[in-house]
């Protein structure tokens, strides 16, 4: 493989959705070639972008919306990533086989090829994100994949609030960990709770970014939903990418469709981890508890 380039444009794809599949991948497709026109090198989607929030109730019908992979979204996405010459991460509902599903990720390289996926970890199952219904697990482990633009990592939402994901995926090489998302508030809980709440969910992508001296990527969706009636979820946009150092280069506003398009430079790799070097002294030999569920004395 040639050298990967030192400086990349990363471009996150930050929108509402609607009820038609058809209208939200297309969407997607569109702003990805654009996105490549005004010269993005990698492009991430938001978490479960072809389709509304389903995981807002439990309906077995939902399990309608996955297919296969590779499928045929796959394999229209391949094409965008091939004609345009760019990387693709999309977070896609997973049908494996039947009564097995996954909420995934595929890492397509800039030739349309499928370098691989990546299935969720972390599953969270709270109101409203009713998502132990449809996912199982991952078992596919932490992985990075080598890109013609770098080596990235892919977690996925409920990922991001574990310390340990991140850790291993960059110790996995990655450069870039990319975090397609779908969070927002309770419009009941929004006066109170929004601001810490989202401030929280900011600061500790920041933080997996200065520990591991890497680049984050964070794609969130935007818009109302309520799918399943109710008061439903407003989704905070404001996806973001931060430097190694923590420092955010670009964000997105709370309510708009648009691309949020940023150059990076893969050299501050290197620089932030010799000025802060975290991975020199970790205490390897002094983690051992990190694999029980709770040291209990």
């Amino acid at each position: 493989m040639e050298k990967c380039p030192e400086k990349v444009v990363i471009a996150l794809l930050q929108h509402s959705c609607g009820s038609e599949e058809e209208a939200n991948l297309n969407y997607c497709l569109n702003a990805a070639k654009k996105a490549a026109e005004n010269g993005a090198n990698i492009v991430c989607t938001q978490e479960l972008f072809t389709s509304q929030y389903f995981c807002q109730s439990e309906n077995h019908s939902n399990f309608k919306l996955a297919e296969p992979i590779p499928g045929p979204k796959t394999e229209a996405l391949k094409e965008v990533a091939r004609n345009h010459d760019i990387v693709i991460v999309a977070s896609l509902f997973e049908k494996r086989t039947a009564g097995l599903y996954h909420n995934t990720a595929v890492i397509i390289d800039a030739d349309g090829s499928l370098l691989g996926t990546y299935r969720k970890m972390h599953i969270p199952d709270d109101p409203l994100y009713y998502e132990k219904f449809y996912f199982t697990p991952g078992d596919q482990g932490f992985q990075t994949w080598e890109t013609k633009y770098g080596k990235i990592g892919v977690l996925i939402c409920w990922d991001q609030w574990y310390p340990e994901a991140a850790r291993l995926t960059a110790l996995a090489g990655a450069e870039i960990i990319f975090y397609p998302t779908a969070i927002g508030w309770h419009p009941s809980e929004k006066d109170s709770d929004g601001e810490s709440q989202h401030s929280a969910w900011q600061t500790i992508q920041r933080s997996h970014a200065i520990s591991n001296g890497c680049y984050v990527a964070a794609v969130n969706r935007t818009g109302h939903e309520n799918p399943a009636g109710g008061d439903g979820i407003e989704f905070w946009g404001q996806s973001f990418v931060a430097a190694p150092s923590g420092q955010i280069l670009a964000k997105g506003s709370v309510d708009k469709n648009e691309t949020i398009m940023v150059e990076i430079n893969m050299a501050d790799i290197e620089e932030s981890r010799t000025q802060w070097p975290f991975l020199r002294d970790r205490r390897i030999d002094a983690y051992k508890g990190l694999s029980q569920r709770f040291l209990d004395r």
